[in-house]
């Protein structure tokens, strides 16, 4: 590795000065540019003769040609031997643009240059691009002369944005114009005006540049400037200020200037000839002094060195040289001025060649080849600074700058910023925040078991740490706050490679890092990705760890795996994170994982291995990817920075060096420098082994090919620096194997340094910017960028004030202040920062114990929630301002583009009464369930506003801060009993000092707008404009400019209830002069903040706290007025409203182009009865009433609406007052108010029911005046808000009743959310399903009603001040301690999902719902389902024996309706009539169970019930001869009560019992039955049967024991039967026997946390794994249920499992007992932890999960079954990976109806379309081995303890018609014809076969006693009537004959109904109506 190129042109002014300096490490040396006469010269040196014929005027210039001829190419490189390290490059605008247009540009120059660049560039020489030099295109000139005319800047900066874009990518450093005032004197001579306007534009020119530079080209970093005369900059002439202003104006990065050395003294003219001003007479020095004082923080560049004037002087040009470049050196070192580079151009000749070795192997710096050096040094001082020079160590080059630094000098503060493109990053280690130890296939690291095994502080381990594993949204979230723009963080090797091999990688873990890394990208977050961070596979520490040297070869083959799989997203690699650490920490003294203790051999092989494996590496990458993926590969070492004990002490001196060799240049040196370790460790090492040769350090030693292949390989250095240390020369000598006693130092601490809580930081901030000095020195150079990659302030967990952790914001300013002197100050070229960490983690061996995290983490909340500090908010500001600055903000703010098409609403007439807006309960409350609450996948439009709104009062508290007036709430709330506990807005959310805070939440959130109301009493603190308060201003200001900043536009309320209690006094909103006042108000804001605000609220809710405030007094000024006083309220503030709106629209509205509007309340209300007038009518007026109020005025004619006038004028009337209390406006007022909004916005949060109710005349109110009574669903969800419900399908109708009412105006929801309990956790589930399906209604309003719906805005951003309800409420997105003063803000789960609704722009259609059309393969068993005591009846006939399930459903309360399965569906009985309903269905298949007590009355063989076999006998033959095979379960749940009465499955007695009657079955039946069941769903026979008591034979009390033993016999009977029927049957009879097993698919109910997604494991593991692993997998029951049910055993005192155990016998008796496995699957739930406790021994304690399901799933007839088919598909591959695959049956699966719902079961066809697609896709793209699919259920049946109420069948029964006829619904269609089509085909196609067979269609109907017609036509003349094909002229004969019966019977009924049932009449009157809905909704319903 090179040191720094240009030290020796530093050491080369030594010589030609007398001064002693002290210049930056990347000091430009300057050449250049070519010219035609150089190439001239150059090309005679090279004896290349040429004929080139130049004018005068082209010799300065340089013509391109291409190829660059060879003699060029080496003098390119005889300057970089030079140590030349920079080359001007003039771009000849008239040339590359010869029409001064991009559009016109010579290609072919465009080319050379750009590959002179290139040549550039390959000889180590970066350009320095000056755009403009004089030369105007000529074309350019004829049209607009020269630089007088200011049409050139925009020309000229169209120039510079082409050359940016074209050679941007290459140049770092560009020059706009090359010392304007030249350019003019060369043009305009003594023109001294027309001079003056060309510098003038040309400045203009210039800053426009600048901007398009760092605006548009900021992310190929670089720095621009302009050279500007060094005269006229210090000159006091009035022509000249522009040139420092354009400084002080921040538009250049540094400061360029020219210096025409003037060495006639007595002759000064100016640029334009003119005599001198004073600034001629200043020496050099003094003027680039004068240089620095016009700003203090850029650097200077002297540009150009003109001594053109010297050519008469009497002394030679060196001396002029000489004297030149001491001015400049003595101003650099003596004056500071921050000299960064010189012009060199002067000095080539003398300069001489050199070659590079390290400073720090005290080798001769250079090795000079005399090359005609004509230069001889001027004196012997000169010389010996040289030698000096060249002896000094790089570490004694920076003590030697540093050591006598002043205390005041060393700590001072530095203001400035770093460069364009630097990279602010956070970092983490996967194992310190991942968690997921051992999820989805992750191998085991060496830190997990090291943790294990108890080598970690408390005990504490890894397993979860930060759950980062899944939340990724939660840390993403957190960046996007900080705003960093880099995130530094490992990949978990075993994550990808398990056992770190290639051969076994692990997809899962791939898929989480591709979700990581697209994430960041999408939120323009670069990923710093550390390949190895100390997390060793465990498998490769087994066979040696790094001490194996073949763990090279298996490094790289992971890096290269890592670099092809995401090296396309990711730009910055690190192979290894502070090896250092690995090295000694993890083998050294065994402190970290592995935990190994070898100091003197371990460690060393260690870091020889991590040196070649580094190396490796990097040139896999550099050889196979960096051309295509253009990344960066280093490494990231670690270092403290080392200060001698004593600094007059050279021993010690030499023993800091040392150690940083030890530390930094074990690593460093071999990398960065020669490919081999540092000498001083070559030789310490040495020393120690002759001074302790018996036990000798091995040092491995490097081949000579290694060091090559070593050497240089990192293309940035990596630095983690966190504390310092002294160093003294004096240690113990005995022989120690110890890292101090073999590096001969020993490290100390000085008194001063700050301790933290870890006893290895001190805190020294200056250490930093001095071991940046001595990398630079050492290592890098100025070519090499130094990354900042891990720096952190340790802070104890528990300790002090968690939140406001002070500590850490000081010392990381400090610290990264240090940085900012070492890039700006001393040239180092650094490029990054990174603080350690994101958040608080996993920290090793000290566990959680110390805190590094900007974010804190509560490892005791299972939910791991991560909650920023003081810090991340303080690392958010610097990252703004990259860097430090002194003004308040340095943000651009962005301009916002008006709304320049806004469009008036229509005037509209009055509201009819009730109004047209009814037919939206015409449209809507017909639906069915499905079709309403049916989630709709589908996005929002394009610009689609997202937002996320607030409110003063609730959320500022600074109640009476800088001067802040009070509102009518400080008064309230000061009051007693006024607000639940006492609860005060004073502090509130602190958001008034908090703005920070809350900008950080709303770029996490990711939102384009946030609502926010203005607090009037803190502007105008009286309410008056006399009052006004400039720090309320201020505030205000200061947070909209922050949002403009962050690209969130302010959505600005008013007012939001707080009016000044000053105004309060005076009457309120009862006084008309409010109106006035409020305008004044609103006035002021507009012409404060309206250039920035471009969407103003009036009013918020006015209806709520006009009724609150002034009607009930439950809001202030608690006035109880209720029938007056609401409405002169209102009436107020709809004149106050309109005044507002005027007064925008004249003044403001032209120039602001701004939105301003009222945001209304309203609930959605249903009608009672939906087909009673009265009701509907009800509905509407009350929401005239609430929302027609103020909408009515606004949006229609400008007066209230028709039902509001018409009830209160009526009621007054009534309560005999001469005039209404509802006032009037005049028809000018009318006019006034009419059109006062641009958008409707409307919040909303719940639904009522509404009926038409008189209310009492007595009492006046407007709550009365409306006739209404209200009530809610008790069905509906709750909140904590006890008065609203989540009904999300009312927010759509409400829309579109505001689209029908008012003309489908432009809609805002300004507020939605729902109330939490102030209990409530971060993990709000409920929340989520809230907005879940409210914005989906949202989404159907707009994509299916065509609801102009234009934003969303979610209530509310954060916990805030609930009013009356004080904090016992929560609504917010992220929670609020207000328990402690911070407030700090955590973010709920909640969130982030409305984070990921803005990020998808709603709910985006999924790729697993995505329909697959195809076939399923040939023979699939396509089956219907049904059970014996489900539908056979006959429960007592022919000699059939009781069952457990006769015996249940004939005790009380067991059963539904008291229903029981004596009758059923009478199959007995109906052997013809379900073999024609099967043959109607087209199943190849017959699922159906055995009733054992009707073959065994007895259970047992004693006595054979011959006519109960000969009935499925008969049945059997039947379906064999109607080609329908038989799949026959044996147990069904249905066991001979006589087997119970002697303990049932409890007694093992039964297994026998069970053998003894399969063995009958297939004896008696296996001749004919090839598919056998032995038992169906164990599961619930176990659970509900003997658990939970709510199933046959209903035991409840055992529920810890029983379940397991009933379970334990169930699977052995299993195994026995099946062994019989294998060893005895299966010779024979050829059949297939297994088991069915059920089982939900569980998914967590967060997925984001793992005690959820282990929940959902250890659910799964207990309910279908409970029977699957035993007979599936290994004839045992599955681990996690095993050690649960064991544990808690135990924990209850018990000395053995409740779970029985296996004998091994057992084992391999039921393992494999299975020919398929036969699979029962419904629906899905959501599990999460639940502690039962100990206290009781029961099954749910021993599975500690609850469920629920997702609000958004569509429901069924069964409360428990829900319709999630994609759960399907995912069950299916559990059992595939799980099992390996086996044959699949489905031998349920279907859904049902409560009660009778008709047979037009479109949510039938839904369901099995859907679920059986899934299987498709679980066939045809996942591989699984499903052979079957069998529907439940062939009929309406007896459905358990539910008794006749659910009906699941495709065939209808009517229970109470006693023939019980099956009729077909319209399901039974569909379902046959997927079997005839076996599968979906592809309508894309064309018309397939299998659906031209039979084209009917199936007409809803609702069946109730007598069966309804339903007619179906074919295309053959033939029709379904009654159910029977027959021709279309019989059933027309038919239909007339039932049409004639049935006139017959509804006259007899209706003469009968009238005398019979006439005192009935209005009872039946209401039962009709429900019947008439319940027919409406079927006739409305479609497929």
């Amino acid at each position: 590795m090179e040191l720094n190129n240009n030290i020796f042109f530093i050491l080369f002014f030594i010589s030609l000065s007398d001064a002693e300096i002290n210049l930056p490490s990347d000091f430009m040396v300057i050449a250049g540019p070519l010219t035609n006469v150089l190439v001239r010269t150059s090309a005679k040196d090279e004896d290349k003769h040429q004929e080139i014929n130049f004018s005068m005027e082209e010799e300065a210039h340089y013509f391109c040609s291409d190829p660059l001829p060879r003699h060029l190419k080496d003098l390119l490189s005889t300057l970089h031997r030079k140590r030349v390290s920079h080359y001007k490059v003039i771009l000849p605008w008239t040339r590359i643009l010869p029409e001064g247009i991009a559009e016109k540009v010579d290609h072919n120059q465009l080319k050379c240059y750009s590959n002179l660049l290139n040549e550039l560039i390959i000889a180590n020489l970066k350009p320095v691009i000056v755009l403009h030099n004089g030369d105007i295109p000529q074309g350019l000139v004829a049209r607009y002369g020269d630089w007088e005319n200011e049409a050139l800047i925009d020309l000229f900066a169209d120039y510079a944005r082409f050359a940016f874009a074209a050679f941007g990518e290459k140049v770092e450093t560009w020059i706009t114009f090359n010392d304007p005032s030249e350019i003019t004197k060369f043009k305009h001579n003594k023109l001294q005006n027309t001079g003056s306007s060309a510098i003038k534009y040309m400045i203009l020119a210039h800053e426009k540049a600048y901007r398009i530079y760092h605006n548009e080209a900021a992310s190929k970093g670089g720095r621009l400037s302009i050279v500007l005369n060094i005269n006229d900059m210090i000159s006091t002439d009035v022509m000249f200020p522009a040139f420092q202003q354009v400084i002080n104006e921040g538009m250049v990065d540094l400061i360029a200037v020219t210096v025409p050395y003037d060495c006639l003294q007595n002759h000064k003219t100016d640029t334009f000839g003119n005599e001198t001003s004073k600034a001629n007479e200043d020496s050099l020095q003094e003027k680039l002094t004068k240089i620095k004082s016009i700003n203090n923080f850029l650097q200077i560049l002297v540009f150009s060195l003109d001594f053109s004037r010297c050519a008469d002087s009497a002394l030679g040009s060196t001396e002029h040289h000489r004297t030149a470049l001491t001015g400049i050196l003595k101003a650099a070192s003596i004056n500071k001025v921050p000299v960064v580079g010189c012009d060199a151009n002067h000095f080539l000749d003398s300069l001489p060649l050199y070659y590079q070795t390290s400073n720090s192997d005290k080798e001769s710096i250079f090795s000079t080849v005399e090359e005609g050096n004509k230069f001889q040094l001027a004196d012997s001082n000169s010389e010996d600074q040289l030698h000096r020079a060249s002896i000094l160590s790089s570490y004694q080059t920076v003590w030697k700058k540093f050591s006598k630094q002043p205390e005041a000098e060393r700590d001072s503060f530095l203001y400035g910023t770093f460069p364009i493109g630097f990279l602010w990053s956070t970092a983490t280690a996967s194992f310190k925040i991942e968690g997921g130890w051992a999820e989805r296939g992750k191998g085991e690291s060496i830190w997990d078991r090291f943790a294990q095994e108890g080598k970690i502080e408390k005990n504490q381990t890894a397993d979860v740490a930060c759950d980062s594993f899944n939340k990724i949204d939660y840390d993403v979230y957190l960046m996007r706050g900080l705003r960093s723009n880099s995130y530094k963080f490992s990949l978990s090797w075993p994550r990808i490679f398990p056992t770190g091999y290639r051969a076994k990688l692990n997809q899962d873990g791939i898929d989480y890092y591709n979700k990581l890394i697209d994430s960041l990208l999408e939120s323009n977050i670069a990923p710093m990705v550390t390949l190895y961070h100390w997390d060793l596979p465990q498998a490769l520490q087994d066979i040696g760890g790094w001490q194996n040297e073949s763990i090279i070869d298996v490094f790289t083959d992971y890096a290269d795996f890592c670099f092809a799989t995401f090296g396309d997203r990711v730009k910055y690699w690190i192979t290894f994170n502070e090896p250092w650490v690995v090295s000694y920490a993890g083998y050294g003294t065994g402190q970290h994982a592995p935990g190994i203790s070898n100091p003197t051999t371990a460690s060393y092989e260690v870091a020889h291995s991590i040196i070649k494996a580094h190396a490796k590496a990097w040139h896999i990458y550099d050889k196979n990817y960096r051309s295509q993926q253009h990344g960066q590969v280093g490494i990231a070492l670690n270092s403290d920075w080392a200060e001698p004990s004593s600094p007059n002490n050279q021993k010690d001196v030499v023993a800091a060096d040392r150690y940083l060799q030890f530390m930094l240049g074990w690593f460093a040196h071999p990398i960065f420098v020669n490919g081999d370790y540092p000498e001083a460790l070559k030789t310490q090492v040495k020393k120690y082994n002759q001074e302790c040769a018996s036990a000798p350090v091995q040092l491995p030693s490097f081949t000579e090919k290694e060091k090559q292949y070593i050497n240089g390989t990192s293309d940035f250095f990596g630095l983690s620096h966190y504390t310092s240390r002294l160093i003294n020369s004096t240690t113990n000598k005995t022989c120690v194997s110890n890292y101090d006693r073999i590096g001969d130092f020993s490290p100390q601490l000085h008194i001063s340094w700050r301790p933290t809580v870890s006893p290895w930081i001190y805190i020294v901030p200056w250490g930093l910017r001095r071991l940046l000095n001595f990398v630079t020195h050492e290592y890098t150079g100025t070519t090499i960028p130094i990354y900042v990659t891990g720096h952190g302030v340790p802070t104890e967990y528990g300790g002090g004030d968690i939140i406001n952790d002070t500590v850490r914001i000081e010392n990381s300013a400090a610290y990264i202040n240090e940085a900012l002197k070492a890039f700006i100050m001393d040239g180092v070229n650094v490029r990054a920062f990174t603080l350690w960490s994101l958040m608080d983690s996993f920290e090793g061996p000290q566990g959680y114990s110390h805190r590094f995290g900007l974010h804190y983490v509560n490892f005791e909340d299972s939910n791991r929630p991560r909650t920023p500090k003081e810090s991340a908010y303080f690392y958010t500001r610097i990252i703004e301002n990259n860097g430090f600055v002194n003004s308040s903000s340095n943000n651009l703010i962005q301009t916002l583009i008006p709304n320049n098409n806004i469009e008036r609403l229509m005037d509209l007439s009055a509201s009819e009464v009730p109004s047209k807006a009814k037919v939206v309960w015409e449209k809507f409350s017909s639906q069915d369930v499905m079709e309403r609450d049916k989630f709709l996948y589908d996005t929002f439009p394009e610009g689609f506003v997202w937002s996320v709104s607030t409110s003063a009062y609730q959320i500022e508290g600074g109640w009476d801060a800088d001067g802040k007036g009070p509102s009518i709430w400080d008064n309230f709330t000061h009051k007693p009993n006024m607000v639940q506990n006492g609860d005060t807005g004073d502090v509130a959310c602190d958001s008034y000092n908090k703005i920070d805070e809350d900008l950080y939440m709303l770029r996490a959130l990711r939102v384009k707008n946030y609502h926010f109301s203005i607090s009037w009493p803190r502007i105008f603190p009286n309410g008056r404009t006399e009052s006004l308060n400039p720090a309320g201003v201020h505030y205000y200001n200061k947070l909209v400019d922050g949002l403009l900043a962050s690209n969130i536009t302010p959505m600005v309320t008013l007012y939001h209830w707080d009016l000044p209690q000053a105004l309060q006094d005076i009457g309120g909103w009862e006084n008309e002069e409010l109106i006035d006042l409020f305008n004044t108000y609103a006035d002021y804001c507009f012409t404060t903040f309206g250039d920035r605000v471009k969407f103003w609220i009036t009013f918020n809710e006015p209806s709520v706290f006009t009724w609150e405030g002034y009607g009930t007094a439950s809001f202030p000024p608690a006035i109880k007025r209720p029938g007056d006083l609401p409405y002169i309220v209102a009436h107020t503030l709809l004149k106050a409203h309109a005044k507002a709106f005027h007064t925008y629209d004249d003044k403001y509205r032209s120039t602001q182009k701004g939105l301003i509007s009222i945001s209304l309340y309203a609930d959605w209300v249903e009608p009672k009865i939906i087909n009673d007038l009265r009701d509907v009518a009800a509905a509407d007026r009350y929401l005239q009433f609430m929302l027609g109020w103020f909408a009515h005025p606004i949006f229609k004619n400008g007066d209230y609406p028709e039902a509001m006038k018409w009830q209160v004028g009526n009621k007054s009337d009534l309560q005999r007052l001469s005039t209404p209390r509802l006032p009037q406006f005049t028809e000018k007022e009318k006019t006034f108010i009419r059109g006062t909004a641009d958008v409707f916005c409307i919040k909303t949060y719940t639904t009522k029911i509404v009926r038409h109710h008189i209310s009492r005349l007595k009492s006046f109110s407007y709550e009365y005046d409306r006739d209404t009574a209200e009530e809610f669903d008790s069905n509906w969800p709750t909140s904590a808000a006890k008065d609203f419900r989540a009904v999300a399908w009312g927010l759509r109708r409400l829309l579109n009743w505001i689209k029908e009412e008012y003309n489908n105006p432009p809609i805002y929801i300004t507020e939605n959310g729902v109330a939490s309990k102030s209990t409530s956790s971060v993990d709000d589930t409920d929340r989520i399903f809230y907005y879940k399906t409210y914005i989906n209604e949202a989404l159907k309003a707009y994509k299916l009603d065509d609801v102009d719906l234009r934003g969303y805005s979610a209530g509310s951003l954060l916990d805030s001040f609930e009013w009356v309800d004080g904090y016992s409420l929560r609504f917010g997105l992220h929670h609020v301690n207000f328990k402690d003063l911070n407030r700090q803000r955590t973010p709920k789960r909640s969130a982030h999902y409305y984070t990921e609704i803005i990020h998808d722009n709603g709910f985006p259609p999924r790729k697993e719902d995505e329909f697959l059309y195809g076939e399923f393969p040939k023979n699939f068993a396509w089956s219907a389902a049904t059970a014996a005591y489900q539908i056979e009846g006959a429960w007592r006939a022919d000699g059939k024996g009781l069952s457990i399930w006769d015996t249940f459903s004939h005790t009380p309360l067991k059963v539904g309706n008291d229903d029981t399965g004596d009758v059923a569906c009478d199959s007995y009985h109906k052997i013809d009539e379900d073999l024609a309903i099967l043959k109607k269905l087209k199943v190849s298949h017959y699922r159906f169970s055995l009733s054992w007590s009707r073959i065994l009355p007895d259970g047992t063989t004693r006595f054979v019930n011959e006519v109960g076999l000969n009935y499925y006998i008969k049945f059997i033959d039947s379906l064999l001869a109607a080609n329908i095979k038989p799949q026959v379960t044996l147990y069904h749940w249905d066991l001979p009560q006589a087997l119970q009465d002697v303990g049932g499955w409890e007694n093992s007695s039964t297994i026998d019992r069970f053998v003894e009657y399969a063995n009958f079955c297939f004896q008696k039946l296996g001749d004919r039955v090839k598919f056998w069941i032995t038992l169906n769903e164990p599961y619930n026979t176990a659970l509900l049967g003997y658990g939970y008591g709510t199933a046959a034979p209903g035991i409840g009390m055992r529920l810890g024991t029983a379940p397991y033993i009933v379970g334990h016999n169930l699977i052995k009977a299993h195994a026995e039967v099946w062994h019989l029927y294998n060893e005895t049957y299966r010779p024979q009879q050829r059949g297939l026997i297994s088991i069915t097993i059920n089982s939900d698919w569980v998914e967590p109910r967060n997925p984001y946390k793992q005690e959820d997604v282990d929940a959902a494991k250890r659910h799964l593991m207990f309910y279908g794994g409970w029977f699957a692993y035993p007979i599936f997998k290994n004839g045992d029951y599955n681990e996690v249920m095993k050690a649960r049910v064991r544990e808690k055993s135990l924990a209850q005192g018990l000395t053995k499992s409740r779970l029985p155990e296996f004998t091994e016998y057992e084992k391999q008796k039921i393992k494999g007992t299975y020919d398929f496995m036969g699979l029962n699957h419904y629906t899905t739930v959501l599990a999460f932890s639940v502690n039962f406790g100990n206290a009781i021994p029961m099954y749910d304690a021993d599975r500690g999960t609850g469920t629920t399901v997702d609000r958004s799933w569509l429901g069924s007839g069964s409360f428990w079954l829900k319709v999630t088919p994609w759960g399907f598909r995912r069950i299916l591959n559990w059992i595939k990976k799980e099992f390996n695959n086996p044959p699949i049956y489905i031998t349920e699966n279907g859904v049902s109806e409560h009660g009778d719902q008709g047979l037009n079961d479109t949510w039938r066809m839904n369901y099995h379309q859907s679920y059986i697609n899934e299987i498709l896709k679980a066939i045809k793209l996942d591989g699984i081995n499903i052979r079957g699919y069998t529907a439940w259920s062939l009929m309406d049946n007896f459905e358990w303890a539910m008794g006749y109420a659910d009906r699941f069948g495709l065939f209808y029964i009517n229970f109470s018609n006693p023939s019980l006829p099956r009729i077909p619904k319209a399901s039974t269609k569909y379902y046959s014809t997927i079997i005839r089509c076996n599968g979906f085909p592809d309508p894309a196609l064309g018309p397939h076969e299998c659906l031209q067979l039979e084209v009917t269609t199936m007409e809803p109907s609702t069946v109730k006693t007598t069966p309804t017609i339903t007619t179906k036509t074919t295309n053959a003349g033939r029709v379904y009537f009654l159910g029977l094909e027959i021709s279309s002229v019989n059933a027309a004969s038919a239909l007339y004959t039932l049409f004639v019966i049935s006139i017959i019977a509804v006259v007899f009924l209706a003469i009968f109904s009238y005398k019979i049932w006439k005192p009935r009449k209005v009872n039946r009157q209401l039962k009709l109506a429900s019947d008439t809905t319940e027919l409406t909704i079927n006739q409305n319903t479609r497929i």
